[in-house]
């Protein structure tokens, strides 16, 4: 994927990337201080927020390919188990009940699996957040500090997750996050942002 000349502008805060590259099937951190736009980055890349100006060449990924997992993940009024399939339900894909079970007992949710979605702690909601977004294996993954607000156990259970994902089939994950030592255990590639800008280090 690759991003010419955008340029996006949110009250005094101006964000310019000239020439960026993200290669397909790697892990790619992004670290910056708080408020240099790598909030904003991803939900330009996910199509929340519109540039001003620029290119974004997506290399043949549509928006069904794509998904984003935000620090506060957005649940639905029903149970765990619908919030989960969501993603397959709108793709016209039919849930595998053994896969889901599987995935919600690894993360410590499988008894849970009935409940109201909205009534699970913060960590909860995280963990369905993630196995709502590799259910439908998509082939970009962006994650916004949401590994940051689990435990230590927890971030070490979905670290693994990840590198297992990326054994079977990789993909590419864009992943903003302050713990960086499961940044740099992470990555394939870390990217630096100041000001809006990405900045060699």
């Amino acid at each position: 994927m690759r991003i010419t000349n955008l340029e996006k502008t949110i009250g005094k805060f101006h964000m310019e990337v000239n020439d960026f590259y993200i290669e397909p099937g790697k892990i790619h951190g992004i670290v910056g201080p708080n408020g240099c736009g790598k909030t904003v980055f991803l939900k330009m890349l996910a199509g929340i927020i519109t540039p001003d100006k620029g290119i974004l060449d997506y290399e043949g990924l549509s928006s069904r390919d794509i998904t984003m997992m935000s620090q506060q993940p957005y649940l639905m009024h029903t149970s765990v188990y619908e919030n989960l399939i969501y993603p397959l339900k709108i793709r016209g894909t039919r849930p595998d009940e053994d896969e889901i079970d599987e995935m919600l007992n690894r993360v410590g949710l499988r008894e849970q699996k009935n409940q109201y979605a909205r009534s699970l702690s913060s960590g909860e909601r995280q963990k369905l957040s993630f196995l709502r977004a590799v259910i439908f294996k998509p082939k970009l993954i962006m994650v916004d500090e949401t590994l940051s607000n689990l435990d230590s156990e927890s971030e070490e259970m979905f670290v693994g997750i990840i590198s297992e994902i990326q054994k079977e089939r990789p993909i590419t994950w864009l992943i903003v996050n302050h713990q960086m030592d499961h940044i740099y255990q992470l990555c394939d590639e870390i990217h630096y942002m100041e000001k809006g800008r990405f900045v060699k280090k």
